[in-house]
């Protein structure tokens, strides 16, 4: 597919996005948002049926969908991803693979910490390096790395977790300022509770909060305007309320959240 002038978006980061967290939640909706805007999408995630029927319904949109089973926490998992859309011509790469775990850090399996930091980090490490290489010969491109409300301060309950998107603010932030004048924008998408699978996976009890859906338009509308965004009202009115505070003051906060989040556990 060609990139087209009517479609800002596609013009400026297209033909093809790759998506990774694609099986489910914000991966999903991004991924669905990039088709109905003309993206050919590569797909990843560990689910392989789930990725299938991601792949067809982005392929409603008439754009090639191409769906790779793969768990990133793997590194040479991550490798056989980067090898198998090396032939796509990529221009916008969108990491939203990644998990959570609540609790006391001291009481969790190490196993699960130590699993999270090969995803959430490393993973995304080793395909954003490989992807602002490609951008910068390409002369142009896009990466988005999905934050969190929590990477702006420690977080009792989830303190790994927090730490592991804390990581990934400071990644986006860093390299955004790098890459900038060599044409490829950098996003660091930031929201608050979002109501998907995410939270029972993490032992999380999210009653409210944004839609995937909801994430994906803010996040997609900011690329390329600014270098950090907290898409939906939700995460706004929270930055609104912490930004204030001394950071122990959120640090406390945070840690008054999340207890409420978890404690049904």
């Amino acid at each position: 597919m060609t990139t087209n002038p009517g479609n800002p978006l596609l013009a400026s980061y297209g033909p093809c996005a790759v998506v990774t967290g694609a099986s489910d939640g914000i991966g999903r909706a991004l991924a669905l948002r990039l088709a109905s805007r003309g993206f050919d999408i590569f797909l990843v995630a560990r689910r392989e049926a789930m990725l299938a029927e991601v792949a067809r319904e982005c392929a409603d949109y008439g754009v090639r969908a191409t769906s790779h089973a793969a768990d990133l926490s793997d590194p040479a998992a991550v490798a056989a991803t980067l090898k198998a859309c090396g032939a796509c011509d990529v221009g916008l790469f969108v990491a939203a693979a990644g998990f959570g775990a609540s609790g006391a850090f001291i009481d969790s399996d190490l196993e699960v910490e130590l699993n999270m930091l090969d995803l959430n980090c490393r993973s995304l490490a080793q395909m954003t390096h490989s992807f602002g290489r490609r951008f910068v010969k390409r002369g142009r491109g896009g990466i988005v790395l999905m934050s969190s409300l929590v990477a702006f301060q420690g977080v009792p309950h989830a303190a790994n977790y927090a730490a592991t998107k804390a990581y990934v603010q400071s990644l986006a932030e860093g390299i955004g300022a790098e890459l900038k004048p060599l044409g490829v924008s950098v996003l660091a998408s930031a929201p608050g509770p979002v109501k998907s699978g995410f939270g029972a996976r993490a032992g999380m009890a999210i009653t409210s909060g944004q839609t995937p859906e909801q994430v994906a338009e803010g996040t997609l509308n900011a690329l390329g305007r600014r270098p950090t965004v907290r898409p939906g009202l939700l995460a706004k009115l929270l930055e609104f309320s912490l930004s204030p505070l001394p950071r122990s003051a959120r640090v406390y906060a945070m840690g008054r959240v999340m207890a409420g989040l978890t404690a049904h556990a």
